[in-house]
């Protein structure tokens, strides 16, 4: 199937980060684009702005969609998509192309030099900063991101020229076997998703797997703190990069200076040196996702001065760190939903404000995860000074016997710790400041951020 000869693309779960931005690219293309999806959200409201037609219940197939050519019309679905899903039961009953989101990406970018950023943290800003540079260095790409872009204000980027597509490369699903890449880099490997992965052997294997699909002479980079061997790409080569310890690419001297990280960059083998490299975003983290991403740009000639320009002007993805002051009152937001994500998070808060007390909101996202990794949850959660749960957020999952919040909470060493509803948690924000808020989640929570600003704002 050659997918560009298609006229009409539909997505069902057309609303998710990954599905709108190639529901963005058919449409650059001159496609007829639409979908469905569960509830409208900000995401979906640019889309239609776009001009793609979007509806929200599921037995409502637009009639440009159901008189479609089988032959000439693609439909695309996301794995959160459940199978009873009518749309989704039509669409395979009645003969039309139907694939996941993951093949249709290996598809797209089967013919490019594909960068790919995999990693069970990081992968989104990674690969939203390596586009940014590549971009700022005049080495054009196109680029489908996990998250929308502050600088560009988008999940998708199209080039105007060259070859080089940047894709963030998912392990849910093992949907990322699906691609073909020439440059993988490799973030962080802390188990998720144990849903689909067996253990946590099951779960390494897949990203070796993946690793062994970079093409002949092709390059993989990848985190020093990943503690599992990966085979070296035939005629191609294989670095590590860290923000603290000794690999080929790796910074020493971080430093905080008026509230943005600074740190100096060794090279390898050269032992070349850039010295203070500015970066808005805080954490050891994100100093580890800009060592990736330079180090990926220099591989493919963007010049130093260049590159350290552009670090210093990336200002991030939406959700990752938005930070928000009002007066004295400082409100964060993340999307952070993993207990390492969440660890990194509220470390990252607590050396930017180490006298402030810390209240977090955490809403769970979905019930396996919060079984799987109950005791890393409150352990992480336990770094805050006050934790507010919210009820879990299910996702595609039904509810599963004993999992709740008030399970997890139980297990959080904190004194000061309760449940709320979404509605109490902002009357209760009315009536009582925190100095130092952070929302944190991958469900809906971020619903709550407008309202959580304008509180803020009276």
């Amino acid at each position: 199937m050659n997918i560009l000869t298609e006229d009409k693309v539909y997505f069902i779960g057309i609303g998710g980060i990954g599905m709108s931005s190639l529901a963005r690219y058919f449409h650059s293309q001159g496609k007829q684009v639409g979908g469905y999806d569960k509830t409208e959200t900000l995401l979906t409201k640019s889309l239609v702005e776009e001009g793609i037609e979007i509806h929200y219940d599921d037995d409502n197939i637009p009639d440009w969609m159901l008189n479609a050519d089988h032959e000439k019309s693609l439909v695309v679905y996301t794995p959160a998509i459940p199978e009873s899903n009518q749309e989704l039961k039509y669409f395979k009953q009645n003969g039309f192309h139907v694939c996941k989101r993951a093949e249709v990406l290996g598809l797209v970018t089967q013919n490019a030099y594909t960068i790919a950023v995999a990693g069970t943290h990081g992968k989104t800003t990674t690969s939203t900063l390596l586009a940014y540079i590549l971009r700022f260095c005049d080495i054009d790409c196109t680029a489908f991101l996990g998250g929308v872009s502050n600088n560009y204000n988008t999940n998708l980027l199209l080039s105007k020229k060259g070859n080089i597509v940047v894709v963030e490369a998912d392990e849910y699903d093992r949907s990322f076997l699906k691609l073909s890449p020439d440059l993988v880099v490799i973030t962080s490997l802390d188990p998720d998703h144990m849903d689909i992965f067996q253990d946590e052997a099951d779960f390494n294997y897949t990203f070796q797997a993946f690793a062994r699909k970079v093409k002949q002479k092709g390059i993989l980079l990848v985190n020093k703190q990943i503690d599992i061997d990966f085979d070296v790409p035939e005629n191609g080569s294989i670095f590590t990069y860290s923000a603290d310890i000794k690999a080929d690419f790796m910074a020493h001297h971080l430093r905080l200076e008026q509230g943005c990280q600074m740190f100096d960059m060794l090279f390898g083998e050269s032992n070349e040196e850039l010295k203070s490299i500015k970066l808005k975003l805080p954490g050891k983290h994100n100093v580890e996702n800009a060592i990736a991403s330079m180090a990926v740009v220099s591989m493919l000639g963007g010049q130093f001065e260049d590159i350290i320009k552009a670090v210093a002007s990336f200002e991030g993805v939406q959700r990752r760190f938005d930070q928000y002051q009002f007066s004295s009152l400082i409100y964060i937001d993340d999307y952070a939903h993993h207990p390492e994500e969440i660890k990194a998070t509220l470390y990252a808060i607590r050396n930017l404000y180490p006298d402030q007390k810390i209240t977090v909101v955490f809403q769970p996202h979905l019930f396996s995860r919060t079984r799987d990794f109950a005791d890393e949850f409150a352990q992480s959660l336990s770094l805050a000074d006050e934790l507010i749960l919210l009820e879990i957020y299910p996702a595609r999952e039904k509810p599963i016997n004993g999992v709740d919040s008030k399970m997890l909470l139980s297990k959080v060493q904190l004194e000061s710790k309760r449940l709320m509803t979404k509605e109490a948690l902002l009357y209760d924000l009315k009536i009582n400041n925190r100095s130092v808020l952070v929302t944190l989640g991958a469900g809906d929570i971020d619903q709550l951020v407008e309202p959580i600003k304008s509180i803020y704002k009276e």
